[in-house]
């Protein structure tokens, strides 16, 4: 009783129903919110924290930035849910909200545009070199077919684009990216598609800022040919699996093409299926399916993987 009397005392004020209005609706910063609300910065901190404080809200810092967004999980996140269902559409003071809400996001996806438009050169020469990603979405697509998927965790999202394929199938899934001019994409992205159970968070992938078994399913997209050591990424991926989860990992089979070393940064040209079964085996998972998808002259290499679940004999 006393959680839900603490976020009721948390929520009972204007200004913080604005907020958990906003922030249902994906992650915001405070100067964000200041514009929004018009008032000013250690005000609007003050509501987030007695809100965050009481579970309704969950705060990401990256960099010198903070995100604030409408909690995921708890009984703060179904109270907060069950708040904004009882507050009127019609309401002018939320109406208006929305609408410099509009203007911020707008101003995000221009940023994220810019950006993008200046580095697409270097992803259009390596897709050119592979089978078309519409054929790649759609082999990841599968490894999870059949599965009601709760959580799932992106290894290194870069633009979010495996949130967008996999996020109206899933209940939940955060991207993890070191990278804020990539995470400020995925972002603009996530919010263009309306995909509010998406979210991307900044982080070390080699240390992902999760607990264990903290996801039934878990995607590395592209990324181990950049890893110094694949390996400990595959072990951090299982880290965070639960027992019967899965992971697919998509990466090149071994090539020469010694250009994407040299002018895209690869530290490897692709990985055998034994490599990545020996680092899939070593992190305590069972390699389950592999699937190649010839290209001129790259081959796209989805290796499915899953925790084992408990023996029901040793329960």
């Amino acid at each position: 009783m006393e959680t839900v009397l603490t976020g009721l005392r948390a929520a009972a004020e204007p200004t913080r129903l604005r907020l958990l209005h906003l922030l249902a609706q994906g992650d915001l910063t405070v100067t964000e919110l200041t514009h929004i609300l018009g008032q000013s910065q250690p005000r609007v901190s003050r509501h987030l924290k007695l809100m965050c404080d009481a579970g309704l809200l969950d705060r990401f810092p990256e960099g010198a930035w903070v995100f604030y967004r409408l909690a995921a999980k708890g009984r703060g996140a179904i109270l907060a849910r069950h708040l904004l269902d009882l507050l009127p559409p019609e309401d002018r003071t939320l109406a208006m909200d929305q609408q410099r809400l509009a203007a911020i996001r707008a101003s995000r996806a221009d940023k994220a545009q810019d950006y993008f438009s200046d580095n697409a050169s270097r992803w259009d020469q390596i897709r050119s070199l592979h089978v078309d990603d519409a054929v790649v979405e759609k082999a990841l697509q599968d490894v999870f077919a059949g599965r009601p998927v709760r959580d799932l965790v992106d290894m290194g999202t870069g633009t979010g684009r495996v949130l967008e394929v996999l996020g109206p199938k899933v209940e939940r899934a955060v991207g993890i990216d070191l990278s804020r001019e990539m995470l400020a994409v995925a972002r603009a992205n996530l919010e263009r598609a309306g995909l509010r159970n998406c979210m991307v968070r900044q982080g070390d992938i080699s240390h992902l800022p999760l607990p264990a078994a903290a996801a039934d399913a878990v995607t590395i997209h592209q990324v181990l040919h950049y890893a110094t050591e694949p390996g400990l990424l595959v072990a951090e991926a299982a880290r965070v699996l639960e027992p019967g989860g899965r992971l697919a990992i998509v990466d090149f089979a071994p090539h020469d093409l010694e250009i994407l070393r040299d002018q895209h940064a690869h530290r490897r040209l692709g990985f055998s299926d034994a490599e990545v079964e020996d680092w899939v085996r070593g992190a305590g998972l069972t390699l389950h399916a592999v699937s190649r998808l010839p290209g001129k002259p790259l081959t796209v290499v989805v290796w499915t993987a899953e925790k084992p679940a408990p023996r029901s004999d040793l329960l």
